[in-house]
């Protein structure tokens, strides 16, 4: 695992501290646990693309043909006319 030097101002660094010692993990293990937090957050926020949609989306609908259904809908649409 690669090491990284960051500098916190001195509340932030005495807050993982304390935190650290609460959970009784080390201080790193905290900041490798907000970095991925953060990182899970970001990503998930970004639009996916048409492969990533059509992968997380796929086998989801469980009600039968989808394109019967489909038919049905738009049959409702011509008799509200």
């Amino acid at each position: 695992m690669p090491k990284t030097l960051i500098n916190l101002e001195h509340e932030d660094k005495a807050w993982l501290d304390r935190e650290a010692r609460r959970r009784q993990v080390p201080m790193t293990e905290l900041v490798r646990q907000a970095v991925r937090s953060f990182r899970l957050t970001e990503e998930s926020r970004q639009r996916p693309n048409l492969q990533q949609a059509l992968a997380r989306t796929a086998g989801l609908w469980r009600q039968g043909d989808g394109l019967i259904w489909q038919e049905r809908l738009r049959g409702e649409w011509d008799r509200a006319e």
